[in-house]
């Protein structure tokens, strides 16, 4: 008796997922094989280049890293709530460029206020992100998973097997080439499509002389691309506005849109186009 109360509590969350995420044209999971790559900082300036390109409110992000929500702060929303209704909806916050964003930073009572929780208290909350808010219709909801091949990417991918697929964030190293590569096979395991490989923090323009240098070497994620067989989106190079803007929670792709990193973003959204495009 308890099994069957608990399987048909399942059947009622994966239909109210199923009706909420049918208003959503495409859903993006942008996941990373080990932390300090930038991909918050990447989803969140992906989802504005988005909404710059001609999606200005259409465009969601949820923030999928329970214990360590970044996206409000990035996107200037840091102390904002969300607003339940009546009926038990949620109404998410509304950033820049009309970009509706949900993230547990949202609930905590302070910035310092950790998250202890395991694994099924995690997929719970992941559930009740993609079932209780009102979302309403969105050409892209980007959500921004934790590093690794843990519960909150597995939950994302069990719950929405119908996502569009995954975008994956490296930077040139080969510390992280080698960790990447399990993001790349968790997704094919999981038969989730791989959009493509971005590799951030690749290159520095000196503002002085204006050489070109390496930090962190260059071509990681082309390298890793053409080894696993998997689309490469672009390069974003490194550029210190990009991480005053976002400790701000300033728009980096408004404010420098000749930026070559800005350039880059629009790039990788003509990319993203073309393949999902060639899935219609």
């Amino acid at each position: 008796m308890e099994n069957e109360v608990r399987r048909r509590i399942m059947d009622e969350r994966l239909k109210k997922v199923k009706d909420r995420m049918s208003k959503v044209k495409h859903k993006i999971a942008v996941i990373s094989g080990k932390g300090g790559v930038g991909k918050s900082v990447v989803t969140v300036n992906l989802a504005m280049a988005f909404a710059v390109h001609g999606y200005d409110n259409r465009v969601g992000i949820l923030d999928a890293d329970i214990t360590g929500p970044s996206v409000p702060k990035i996107i200037g929303l840091q102390g904002e709530r969300l607003v339940a209704e009546p009926q038990g909806t949620v109404i998410p916050a509304v950033g820049p460029l009309d970009i509706k964003v949900v993230s547990m930073g949202f609930l905590l009572q302070t910035e310092e206020t950790p998250v202890i929780w395991r694994g099924p208290l995690k997929a719970r909350a992941i559930n009740q992100f993609l079932s209780d808010i009102l979302w309403g219709e969105l050409d892209f909801l980007f959500i921004d998973l934790p590093p690794g091949t843990g519960d909150e990417p597995l939950s994302i991918m069990q719950l929405l097997p119908e996502m569009d697929g995954v975008v994956i964030v490296t930077i040139p190293s080969e510390v992280s080439q080698i960790v990447v590569k399990k993001a790349v096979t968790f997704a094919k395991h999981l038969k989730i499509p791989i959009i493509g490989i971005i590799e951030n923090m690749s290159g520095f323009i000196c503002p002085k002389c204006g050489e070109e240098i390496d930090i962190f070497k260059r071509g990681g994620g082309q390298k890793i691309s053409e080894d696993m067989n998997v689309p490469f989106l672009g390069r974003i190079p490194i550029d210190p506005e990009i991480c005053e803007y976002s400790d701000k929670g300033l728009s980096f792709i408004v404010e420098h849109k000749n930026s070559p990193a800005a350039k880059a973003f629009m790039e990788i959204v003509k990319k993203i186009e073309e393949f999902l495009k060639s899935k219609e």
